[in-house]
């Protein structure tokens, strides 16, 4: 990759990791080097504009990393919305895009409400079923906020993922029962089990649901591939077919940005002033939890597993980078 790229796509992970989100951060580390030495994706891919019509936009990945073609396409919807106040771009094209709050807190700077959605292999079955052809396919909204944490969701529609179930299976935990089905559809707290199996979607069929229609909106809008077409667990993604939806509001567009921003200060405070029930140390509004764990890591470190740091290790001799992790540091 060209340095530019390179330094996003490594931002991206530690940004990630940073917030807690260690599902989606260096542990891809080497899945990644994978897909760029010798998995189908082109480090030179270039993402470009091929369709322009006013607020929406279509966006070509170029077969590069999800995270190059998604933070081109949030920069040109970012553009856009400066003059039309909403705009979307649409991307196919693309790969695996990581942590999707990367996106949309791009947005923030621009007081601007930042969304983003993708497609994702399929690791679920419709309510009931026990064949994977529907994605977690998850969705990430930023909103500002003036003296407090933005607002930030960012969560598939699954009650986890592969990668934190991953997380569970290297440190040898159970995972929650909620968590995933085995292969014959049977709730389960093996992790290897949840990994041969199906994820369970939040909220039963309300989850699917919702994941059915936010994977129409991230793949057909594009023409990106959905579904089983995207490829699966076993024999990997297909590259160059994931989409994902990105999009911009500017708050400007509808009202005050500060008096916007006062209020969401507003609900944030109602929110994490508000009583706990019993057990319960403090309430977090959408992005607090991640807000202070960022704190806590900048100043103390990130905490990373031996497999994860086995795993930089092993991505760094592949690409004869001349370094070693010793003790837990580079």
């Amino acid at each position: 990759m060209d340095t530019d790229d390179a330094a996003l796509l490594s931002d991206s992970l530690v940004a990630a990791d940073l917030r807690g989100i260690h599902s989606h951060g260096v542990l891809r580390a080497p899945e990644y080097v994978g897909k760029l030495l010798g998995g189908g994706v082109d480090p030179k891919g270039r993402p470009r504009v091929v369709r322009d019509s006013a607020a929406a936009l279509v966006v070509d990945g170029g077969n590069s990393m999800g995270q190059i073609g998604a933070h081109f396409a949030m920069r040109q919807a970012i553009v856009r919305a400066r003059t039309t106040n909403v705009a979307a771009a649409a991307v196919r094209g693309s790969n695996h895009c990581g942590a999707l709050s990367y996106y949309a807190m791009q947005a923030l700077e621009e007081n601007m409400i930042g969304i983003a959605m993708t497609n994702a292999l399929p690791t679920m079955a419709p309510w009931g079923g026990l064949d994977k052809v529907v994605g977690i396919n998850p969705l990430a909204i930023a909103v500002p906020a003036d003296e407090c944490h933005p607002l930030v969701f960012d969560a598939a529609f699954s009650y986890s993922s592969h990668g934190k179930i991953r997380v569970y299976q290297q440190k040898g935990e159970a995972i929650p029962s909620a968590w995933a089905f085995d292969k014959e559809g049977h709730p389960t707290t093996d992790a290897a089990k949840a990994l041969e199996g199906l994820l369970q979607p939040i909220g039963e069929y309300k989850g699917v649901g919702l994941a059915i229609l936010f994977g129409v909106l991230s793949s057909l809008l594009s023409g990106a591939a959905y579904g089983d077409g995207l490829g699966n667990m076993v024999e990997g993604a297909k590259p160059g077919l994931d989409g994902h939806l990105i999009m911009a509001i500017r708050i400007a567009g509808f009202e005050d940005p500060a008096r916007f921003k006062s209020r969401v200060d507003g609900v944030i405070r109602q929110i994490e002033t508000g009583r706990a029930r019993q057990g319960i140390e403090k309430l977090f509004a959408p992005g607090g939890v991640e807000a202070q764990i960022e704190q806590e890591h900048t100043a103390r470190g990130i905490p990373l597993t031996e497999d994860t740091l086995e795993g930089l290790n092993q991505a760094a001799l592949r690409t004869q980078v001349d370094r070693r992790i010793r003790d837990g540091l580079w």
